[in-house]
């Protein structure tokens, strides 16, 4: 059975602050195999990483993603909420990251938010940048917005999609087939061993979120899925070697 991958959620989210490029440098720094990371657009069109569709909780700013321009994000701080330590720290292009991340041997799930805002050619600007960046073989992308992996298949029938799921779902490996998915990202409490030995069986991997409790990390680990989603990667990586 291959071990199961550490992805450090929104990057080393529990030792700096999320979504930024020194949390994702931690977590490469702690052996995560990948990072999960989100993606809005700005009003001129930047994908930048950030989870919220409003930037009051990450940010000294006020008001919503889409409204502002990168050069307007850019002047904010958001590393401060987390911590002063992290003052002055900026909001990250999804560029930045993939340039970053070219040389590494990092994994990246990107989660497309646009379940709230339908953010027009998002699809399409995402899998642009992948393919500049030749990162399409190391690139997961995943929304709760299945219509938008629909569309993302019809611009790259190769591209690396998964479902986002908070809650059950009758036989989700066929559903995930159903849309081109080839990856199942559910809500930890939502997967079961056998739900994830059925997906897997079926072609289809399985890789839980937010996965931040040790006895959850094990369970998991030893259920064989693909993937877990944490906050805490250095944590998952000790759970890893002693009980996998």
């Amino acid at each position: 059975m291959d071990k199961t991958l550490i992805f450090a959620h929104r990057g080393a989210s529990a030792a700096a602050p999320e979504n930024t490029m020194i949390a994702f440098q931690k977590a490469l720094e702690m052996g995560a195999d990948g990072i999960e990371l989100d993606v809005q657009l700005t009003r001129d069109r930047i994908p930048v990483v950030i989870h919220d569709e409003k930037i009051s909780r990450t940010s000294n700013g006020t008001g919503w993603v889409k409204d502002l321009t990168f050069r307007e994000l850019r002047t904010l701080d958001f590393g401060s909420w987390f911590s002063p330590d992290f003052r002055g720290t900026r909001i990250p292009a999804l560029e930045d990251v993939l340039v970053w991340a070219g040389p590494t041997r990092l994994q990246i799930n990107i989660e497309l938010k646009n379940g709230l805002v339908p953010y027009p050619d998002m699809e399409s600007l995402i899998l642009e940048l992948v393919e500049r960046h030749q990162l399409r073989d190391r690139v997961i992308l995943s929304s709760f917005n299945h219509d938008s992996l629909v569309r993302i298949k019809q611009f790259e029938p190769e591209a690396n999609t998964a479902v986002l799921l908070m809650e059950r779902l009758y036989q989700p490996w066929d559903y995930a087939r159903s849309i081109g998915a080839s990856g199942i990202h559910c809500y930890w409490p939502a997967c079961d061993s056998e739900m994830i030995r059925q997906s897997q069986n079926n072609g289809i991997a399985v890789r839980p979120f937010t996965v931040n409790r040790k006895d959850v990390m094990k369970k998991l680990m030893q259920a064989g899925c693909a993937a877990i989603i944490t906050d805490h990667p250095q944590t998952a990586f000790e759970v890893r070697e002693k009980h996998t």
